[in-house]
């Protein structure tokens, strides 16, 4: 999935022209702490609520106050991967997407970006989910592949994560069935450790609802 696919059509630009006030204004509206700054069609920086309350010039334009964001943004052909890293590390409410020439495209907000990874992960489809825990080196995509679907499972998702100054990592598994009793019986007998499971339909259905509400709250 590219960041093209993933821009919000309602997300307005702020002109140089526009105000402080207008700008503050559409973060309301859109809910986010940050708005890109076009020139015509040229993406020239963001700005963001902090920096507006900083230089306290409610009434000047935009385009007059400094801007410490010219080099946030995307081209619509990186992945989404890049788009996560991007939110994450300058810890971003919206992310601009430009093209080779620096055009501005369009923006992403958080919601659609937790939207398409709700999809992504499958979080919103029914199955079990299995957590194990190892040692780095003995981690076998294919062997874990083998196990699940030799118990006639499908492995929707698969994601790991690892420790700090440690020789563990944690793989998390997304199945296809609520009943995954055979595939936690079929770990154990290889002698994989097993973090934690979750095999009830009402667990899913907390996932779901856990789900809807940070959806809901995106939204406030």
């Amino acid at each position: 999935m590219l960041a093209i696919e993933l821009i919000s059509e309602y997300i307005v630009p702020l002109k140089t022209s526009d105000s402080a006030l207008t700008a503050l204004s559409l973060m309301e509206e859109f809910k986010v702490k940050h708005l890109p700054i076009v020139n015509e069609t040229l993406f020239l920086g963001m700005i963001s609520e902090e920096d507006i309350f900083a230089y306290n010039q409610f009434e000047e334009a935009v385009g007059a106050h400094p801007l410490r964001n010219t080099q946030l943004s995307v081209n619509e052909n990186q992945h989404i991967y890049d788009v996560l890293t991007a939110f994450y590390k300058d810890k971003l409410s919206l992310l601009p997407v430009v093209d080779e020439k620096n055009k501005y495209i369009g923006s992403i907000h958080t919601w659609v970006l937790v939207n398409r990874l709700a999809e992504i992960t499958g979080v919103i489809n029914p199955g079990g989910i299995i957590v194990l825990e190892m040692n780095i080196h003995d981690y076998s995509l294919s062997q874990i592949a083998q196990i699940v679907e030799s118990n006639n499972s499908r492995l929707i998702n698969l994601y790991s994560r690892t420790y700090p100054d440690s020789t563990k990592m944690e793989v998390t598994l997304k199945l296809n069935t609520l009943d995954i009793e055979a595939v936690l019986q079929t770990f154990n007998r290889y002698n994989y450790q097993i973090r934690a499971s979750y095999s009830q339909e009402k667990l899913n259905a907390s996932l779901k609802d856990n789900y809807d509400s940070l959806m809901n709250y995106l939204n406030i």
